[in-house]
């Protein structure tokens, strides 16, 4: 499972310039069943993605070089993979 930091370096009005794309992109992992739940920080100076183990790291890496913020250079991403060792019931078929 991993934890995505997505860190904005660029001006929040070409961020949301390519907001709608970005999301597109989060839409698009949904349907194939890889993220679990994505969203702004507060304060917005970036977003977090939690994504499953559905890929490896590797595959991770490649997705992730398709998100607008990142292909337009717009943010930095930091990845922590972790083992979900222990997880409430209802997160069982999503892990």
């Amino acid at each position: 499972m991993f934890i995505i930091n997505v860190k904005y370096h660029s001006p929040i009005d070409e961020i949301n310039a390519h907001l709608e794309a970005h999301r597109q992109f989060l839409d698009a992992q949904y349907d194939k069943g890889i993220f679990i739940a994505s969203g702004p920080q507060v304060p917005r100076e970036g977003g977090l993605i939690i994504a499953n183990s559905k890929i490896t790291r590797e595959e991770l890496d490649v997705l992730l070089a398709e998100d607008p913020f990142k292909s337009h250079d717009l943010a930095t991403y930091h990845i922590t993979e972790f083992v979900p060792l222990k997880h409430h019931a209802a997160l069982a078929d999503i892990l």
